[in-house]
């Protein structure tokens, strides 16, 4: 120990070679020199991470981990595809009511949708029997409305066309017909028509040309070829027929008076007898009413 040194005090020793002023530590992971950061000692992977979400203090990185927590603790996560029904259930619970599926079929209420025709039936009995199928199908109520307009809007599309058609069928009808038997207030087409007319009904065809489409509900015909082959028919089956006060196209009709004011009452006996439907057709074309004289007749 030196003369010099202080009584309870140690002079310090300095190995050779040691430099007067020690250098500072060098940060991990960076080289001497270059710019420090708070996030200069982590990995380089993670430091990029941080650079990226622009984080510039420790203080940004948690907030931004603590908002990162906050919501994936909020998060709905989709079951998979084979989860139990009760995961599923879960799942959908969460989900914001007009995107759930509905819970039965009584839950959805259908309107008729914003610019349906007019002059277009809507089906109601269509839109009922749907709601069991939007069940089914796990739809959510929004997602049902928009499958429910997008369906009637385009079944009322394709009536509006197919009445275009029908009406252009009957157009082409009647001027086929007109173009054949003459004008429509001529007593060649009144006959000619109601020749087609009895022949229709006596083979009891009407009920099955109106399903076919062939005849409307009003009358009309929408095929020119059905109305003629029935007028030819109807020459052949009604030839004694007298069809309007002008007595066509022959023969006598027994309900008539005759000059002395007298009826054939035998030839309406036989006709009763023989064809009842004729009888009564005779009778109303006479102005006299088909009951008295059919169901009352003897004969």
């Amino acid at each position: 120990m030196s003369d010099q040194a202080q009584a309870g005090s140690v002079e310090p020793v300095v190995p050779a070679g040691t430099p007067a002023e020690p250098s500072q530590p060098v940060e991990n992971g960076s080289a001497a020199g270059s710019e420090s950061t708070p996030f200069s000692g982590l990995s380089e992977g993670t430091r990029k991470w941080v650079e990226t979400k622009g984080y510039k203090t420790i203080d940004d990185a948690l907030a931004g981990g603590m908002n990162a927590e906050s919501r994936l603790g909020s998060a709905v996560n989709v079951p998979a595809a084979d989860a139990p029904q009760e995961e599923w259930d879960k799942f959908v619970s969460k989900l914001p009511e007009e995107r759930r599926p509905i819970a039965s079929p009584d839950k959805l209420e259908f309107k008729r949708p914003e610019g349906y025709p007019e002059d277009v039936p809507y089906n109601d009995e269509l839109a009922k029997a749907s709601k069991p199928w939007m069940h089914e199908a796990g739809l959510s109520s929004k997602q049902a409305q928009v499958v429910h307009d997008k369906f009637v809007t385009y079944m009322a599309e394709q009536a509006k066309a197919q009445q275009t058609v029908v009406a252009e069928q009957v157009k082409n009808t009647h001027d086929a017909l007109v173009k054949d038997w003459g004008p429509l207030d001529s007593d060649k087409f009144k006959t000619n028509l109601e020749l087609a007319d009895r022949a229709l009904k006596k083979l009891g065809l009407a009920d099955v040309y109106k399903a076919k489409g062939i005849l409307l509900p009003d009358g009309s015909l929408t095929d020119p070829q059905v109305a003629l082959a029935f007028k030819a028919v109807g020459e052949t089956m009604f030839r004694d027929d007298t069809i309007g006060s002008g007595g066509r196209p022959g023969g006598e009709n027994p309900f008539k008076k005759l000059a002395n004011g007298e009826r054939d009452v035998d030839g309406i006996s036989a006709l009763v007898k023989s064809d009842p439907e004729r009888a009564k057709r005779l009778a109303r074309e006479a102005g006299e009413n088909p009951d008295l004289w059919i169901s009352s007749n003897p004969w």
